[in-house]
């Protein structure tokens, strides 16, 4: 399959790719670009009579616009997703696509499915490609699972003999044999991913694209769908994975990729990579400042307005903290609405990306006598502070997760990987011993020794 934005087709590119796709390479891409429109209306399929008709109107709407003087530049306003992307994946590479929200990711599957076009550049696919990029792509909610199998099997280019062949297979990995002659629209979105991700990964393709989707899923199942993509590896197919857990990425890809603001910033090894991508934070000497609420994170309800990492005897942020002191997260925040009820949460990730641990001062899980946990805010900005104990934390890099939500769990803000943190042992704790602690984490805990017999 080759996939190319229009402008970019010539004769002697397209004999150019036939001589190249001979090698072992199962998707190259050249200098891929992809543009959106914000603000203004978005195209959509015209039929051949509406197209007609712009076009015979098209140049009286330009004089009228002209007379008139009408201009809008929130519909001039443009956002490239990607922007000159290129690289190439070989046959039976496992490699990681990792990145914040908005880096692209998602945009550059959607390309190489076909499901959009680019707006410069081009894509090379070289084999049978299986896509997962969203819960029940190409399911009908009316018709049962049984019948979406054959459906999304279908449209995913497998033959009706082939999906015989594999459907109690399906039908076990999926684990919802009870539930397959009832419409899709009843399912839950764990169930949809269920059958989505059998479905898609049944299909013994090449080339299998997989997105974000596998989080819905419980964490058994997550483990089953690592599982299968591995046995997918192993086979000698290609698979190009997008996830926000560095732990998946590093132990399931052999290689990664960082893309941030639509463009590649690096490509190498996985632990590489995910260092790079996690030091790299948007702290600048330990905090991240919104001052403007209509440009910050957040929705009509909450924005955030800072995080900041702060350690006693220290009287500005810093990103460099010492074991042996409290660590204090703090997150600033405005209300937006009146007596809504809000609560503050922080995810600590390790150099991996692997959670150590959640906390909240949410009033249902809060060990802490916090003075504004279940109680109505008035609109306005808030502070929330997170103290985490010295000598907890082990030396090392760590990354923090900010999110406003309101008292029914849900979030309002969840901004990843806001800013990162090193943690130095300065030996201040140490006497004898001067290796290096495992762990992520290193408390002091209390040990009590008995002698019981001569």
């Amino acid at each position: 399959m080759q996939f190319v934005a229009k402008k970019k087709i010539s004769e002697n590119s397209c004999n150019s790719w036939q001589k190249r796709s001979m090698t072992d390479i199962a998707i190259r891409v050249e200098n891929l670009s992809k543009q959106y429109r914000i603000g203004g209306p978005q195209a959509r399929y015209k039929t051949i009579r509406e197209s007609l008709t712009e076009a015979v109107q098209a140049p009286f709407r330009r004089l009228s616009s002209v007379v008139r003087g009408q201009s809008s530049a929130a519909s001039n306003e443009t956002l490239w997703a990607l922007k000159d992307v290129s690289f190439e994946v070989k046959q039976g590479e496992v490699v990681g696509i990792i990145g914040r929200n908005g880096a692209g990711k998602t945009t550059l599957l959607k390309i190489l499915s076909r499901i959009t076009e680019p707006t410069e550049g081009y894509a090379e696919i070289h084999g049978r490609v299986g896509s997962l990029l969203e819960v029940g792509t190409g399911f009908h909610p009316e018709l049962t699972g049984r019948e979406n199998i054959y459906l999304n099997g279908a449209i995913l280019g497998m033959k009706r003999a082939e999906i015989d062949r594999k459907f109690d297979e399906m039908v076990a990995f999926a684990e919802i044999e009870k539930f397959m002659d009832t419409p899709v629209k009843y399912y839950s979105s764990g169930m949809y991913v269920r059958l989505a991700f059998s479905v898609a990964a049944h299909m013994e393709p090449e080339i299998l694209l997989v997105d974000e989707v596998l989080a819905v899923g419980d964490v058994e199942f997550q483990k089953k769908c690592l599982g299968k993509m591995e046995d997918v590896s192993r086979g000698g197919r290609t698979v190009l994975f997008v996830s926000h857990s560095m732990a998946s990425i590093a132990n399931l890809c052999r290689r990664a990729i960082l893309l941030d603001t639509g463009k590649m910033v690096k490509d190498g090894q996985p632990d590489e990579v995910i260092q790079h991508y996690i030091s790299t934070s948007r702290s600048v000497g330990g905090q991240v400042v919104w001052p403007d609420p209509t440009n910050a994170p957040g929705n009509d309800v909450a924005r955030l307005h800072a995080v900041r990492i702060l350690q006693d005897g220290i009287d500005s942020p810093t990103a460099d903290v010492d074991i042996s002191k409290d660590v204090i997260i703090q997150i600033a925040y405005w209300n937006l609405k009146e007596d809504a009820l809000l609560y503050s949460a922080v995810w600590l990730r390790d150099k991996m990306g692997t959670v150590v641990f959640a906390s909240s001062n949410h009033r249902l899980i809060s060990l802490t006598d916090d003075p504004w946990a279940g109680r109505p805010h008035p609109a306005g900005l808030f502070k929330s502070l997170c103290r985490i104990p010295g000598n907890l934390l082990n030396d090392g890099l760590y990354s923090v997760t900010a999110i406003v939500g309101n008292d029914r769990a849900e979030r309002q803000v969840f901004e990843d990987y806001v800013l990162s943190f090193h943690v130095h042992d300065t030996g201040g704790g140490r006497t004898e011993y001067m290796g290096i602690f495992l762990g992520t984490v290193r408390p002091q805990l209390a040990w009590h020794t008995e002698y019981l017999d001569g």
